[in-house]
């Protein structure tokens, strides 16, 4: 038995005497995205720290909280608050929620997240849904032995964001009025922000937006056979020849004022798709 399938196993065995609870999908509820977790009519509400093999976020406005209930008439588990890598834990460590929501029940993912824009037709506060990524992490979670059992050795890439899903939420922006972009995803390391010369280069190999996390769940996502989405908000503008000092309270202003238009598309989604 391989030590992923132990962890796994082990935290839904403690989650499952919480409650029997089984939801349809997973939320990762990212910055500005943190307070659609109190709309969910929670059946269970779960420190990340009380649950086996789990990790703690120590990063700003991450609540750190798992809460599985209903919301939009779909059964979700929502992650309040998302642990990235370089808050120094392994790629294994920073994913094993998602194998858990994946073990637990949840056939698809919804993943938000706070990123910078590089592309000059997108501004500061502006919401875009990830049609592709690039990962410049340095790392992967599937590196390492593979189980059978959780994912296959070598998982197919060429729809890592389910079409129908990007197609869904595209339908349920307009319906809402509500202006959603298509980006491509550039996912680094961090925590530092990133140089005007590597802005340059990011840009150039293709990325629209770049951020701190989301590749790792997702590759993990879809190495379980769940189907993702993602949506973004763009926080600062990120032009390598009109750099401004990075402000992270700024930052977290911007992704906050998006909330009410990041929750009516997650709503909006939820009611719509068909998952």
């Amino acid at each position: 038995m391989s030590q992923m399938w132990t962890q796994i196993e082990e935290a839904v065995a403690f989650i499952r005497t919480k409650t029997d609870f089984q939801p349809e999908i997973g939320l990762i509820l990212g910055t500005g995205l943190g307070e659609l977790g109190q709309s969910i009519d929670a059946e269970c509400t779960i420190p990340y720290g009380e649950v086996p093999h789990f990790v703690e976020s120590t990063a700003t406005s991450h609540e750190g909280k798992l809460v599985l209930g209903t919301l939009a008439g779909r059964r979700v588990m929502a992650m309040q608050g998302r642990v990235h890598y370089y808050e120094g834990y392994s790629m294994q460590e920073i994913t094993l929620p998602v194998r858990v929501m994946k073990a637990l029940g949840a056939g698809s993912l919804l993943i938000s997240n706070a990123v910078g824009g590089m592309n000059p037709h997108m501004a500061a506060g502006d919401i875009t849904v990830i049609t592709d990524h690039i990962n410049l992490m340095g790392d992967n979670p599937l590196i390492g032995p593979n189980d059978d059992r959780i994912g296959p050795r070598f998982p197919d890439m060429s729809e890592p964001y389910n079409r129908n899903f990007i197609q869904t939420m595209e339908e349920v922006a307009l319906s809402a009025g509500i202006a959603l972009k298509r980006a491509v995803y550039v996912a680094v390391a961090g925590p530092n922000l990133e140089s005007g010369a590597e802005y340059r280069f990011l840009r150039a190999i293709g990325a629209d937006t770049v951020g701190m996390s989301t590749v790792p769940e997702n590759l993990v996502a879809v190495h379980g056979g769940m189907k993702v989405v993602a949506l973004q908000v763009i926080t600062d503008a990120c032009f390598p020849d009109a750099l401004k000092p990075a402000n992270v309270e700024e930052i977290i202003k911007v992704a906050n004022e998006a909330q009410p238009r990041l929750a009516a598309l997650v709503t909006g989604f939820l009611a719509k798709a068909e998952l």
